[in-house]
């Protein structure tokens, strides 16, 4: 990035970032511009108010986006093709059947929960949500109960899943931007992450069952094909039950954009190919897959940690080898193309079936990916600019902690505008430069401080949010209700993530 002297005060410069932070809101609250439209415009705008000289305004632009997309756009592209090869072989059914038979009908929300926890690793909140709907309803009729007893232990999973534990652009973008390690913030996000499911998401979920009956709707039962773009808020949004979602057509023939049509069916449900494909893969085939990037990640940080203790020497053939393999993207890498084979050709599928169901994969997340790589934008401008060096002296006048501020500006954000990837990435983009002009941040500090970001992009779901009616169109349920359940379960998350990760900061 281009090297910029500040030509402005800290006060003047204060006064542009809230500036540009509230016409960031403007533009996609009022106006509905695209995220990363207002983004990219706001980065503009904020480099030229702050005087950064204009022939260094380009290159600082894109600078900022480059250099967050350099991982972002691997590791969300990554996981998005595991999470659909596992989403289209039957691998979510597989889990939770399975767990639920090995937890007992007794405890199947929480066999449903862990079953989702699991799925949550390569796949995106709306996807694993729309996926899992038919298990999940089909278990509660089985049962009985409330609906609720059941859903939102899945649905809690899924969002703890995506918003702390990369390879989520979440977090993966948080971390890019304020150069946190990405094993670290895995590491941390599943400490952290898995006690906050199980006290916001699970224990919540029994108590919101007990208190609210919600019967199980007939929404899936009819053959429709349904999908997260069935839950976008109403225009004018009413009392009493919500509408049923409607089924989004299939494709001329089942096909999906690509090289090879006709052969996937769209992302969230829909027909599979029958012809040449063997059943279902065995339990243990989807486990294995969801744990082996986990565990070449795992060896890569401890490795690395061992090589900074001095445990072992780094350039050794044997270390330099373990932290290639257990880099995230090429953790990742390995195991799309095992999943590839193993769920793919192993079960008779052609390779144009195959690449058919990767390429599927990709369109839902190109918004997500390019919004990410906007947010790095912004908070490149943030940085030449001097807004940066300027909140870190106000935070550490007012005796602020960094995570604590990371963690109220993001709710803020959330509160403001809705959607969860943008208060990470603008968040992650204003705290960047406090925390590389804040002595004595760790490297174990920074990650924690992903988390605690995602924790306050978390809280308070409410109508301006997409998930808000995903939730309130599948499950049935009026607004009232879905602030009472889905929106106190989401700030209970955001709520315990922050709160452990800032009880962790305080010994690490």
């Amino acid at each position: 990035m281009p090297e910029v002297e500040p030509a402005l005060g800290a006060g003047p410069l204060l006064l542009i970032a809230a500036a540009g932070v509230a016409l960031l809101l403007f533009l996609i609250m009022k106006l509905k511009l695209h995220a990363f439209l207002a983004l990219v415009l706001v980065s503009l705008l904020v480099a030229l108010a702050a005087r950064v000289p204009l022939a260094d305004v380009v290159g600082t632009l894109t600078t900022g986006f480059g250099s967050t997309l350099a991982s972002v756009a691997l590791l969300v592209g990554l996981g998005a093709m595991l999470g659909r090869l596992l989403e289209f072989s039957g691998g979510a059914q597989v889990l939770a059947d399975s767990l639920v038979r090995r937890f007992g009908e007794q405890r199947a929300p929480l066999a449903l929960g862990v079953a989702a926890l699991l799925f949550g690793f390569p796949i995106f909140f709306d996807a694993g949500l729309v996926v899992f709907l038919p298990i999940v309803f089909t278990v509660a009729r089985r049962l009985g109960g409330s609906l609720l007893t059941y859903g939102l232990p899945v649905a809690g999973a899924f969002a703890v899943m995506h918003a702390f534990v990369p390879p989520h652009p979440g977090p993966v973008a948080a971390a890019e931007l304020v150069g946190a390690d990405i094993g670290l913030v895995l590491v941390f996000g599943l400490l952290i992450g898995l006690p906050t499911w199980y006290l916001g998401g699970y224990r919540f979920g029994l108590w919101a069952g007990r208190r609210y009956d919600i019967a199980v709707p007939d929404i899936l039962s009819a053959g429709g094909r349904t999908g997260p773009d069935a839950a976008g808020a109403p225009d004018t949004p009413g009392q009493g039950t919500a509408p049923a979602p409607a089924a989004v057509p299939p494709a001329p023939g089942g096909a999906v954009a690509g090289t090879a049509p006709a052969v996937a069916a769209p992302s969230g449900g829909g027909d599979r190919p029958t012809s040449g494909t063997a059943g279902p893969p065995a339990f243990g085939t989807v486990l294995a897959l969801l744990l082996l990037p986990l565990l070449l990640i795992f060896l890569n940080t401890g490795l690395s940690t061992l090589a900074t203790g001095g445990a072992v020497d780094e350039e050794t053939w044997f270390v330099r080898t373990g932290q290639l393999l257990g880099a995230t993207p090429i953790a990742l890498l390995i195991t799309v193309l095992v999943a590839s084979y193993v769920l793919g050709k192993h079960r008779g599928s052609s390779g144009a079936e195959v690449e058919s169901v990767v390429n599927s994969a990709l369109g839902p997340v190109c918004a997500i990916i390019l919004i990410t790589g906007a947010g790095g934008m912004f908070g490149g401008v943030l940085r030449a600019s001097g807004i940066g060096v300027a909140l870190a002296d106000v935070l550490g006048d007012i005796g602020l902690p960094v995570i604590v501020a990371a963690f109220v500006i993001a709710v803020l954000l959330r509160v403001a505008q809705g959607s969860a990837t943008v208060a990470l990435t603008t968040t992650a983009g204003l705290i960047a430069p406090v925390i590389a002009a804040t002595d004595g941040v760790s490297t174990a500090d920074r990650a924690l401080i992903v988390i605690a970001i995602a924790g306050g992009a978390t809280v308070l779901s409410h109508v301006n949010d997409s998930g808000f009616w995903l939730v309130s169109r599948f499950f049935q349920m009026d607004e009232k209700t879905t602030l009472k359940t889905w929106t106190v379960m989401e700030t209970l998350l955001g709520t315990i993530g922050f709160v452990l990760a800032f009880v962790l900061s305080l010994f690490l």
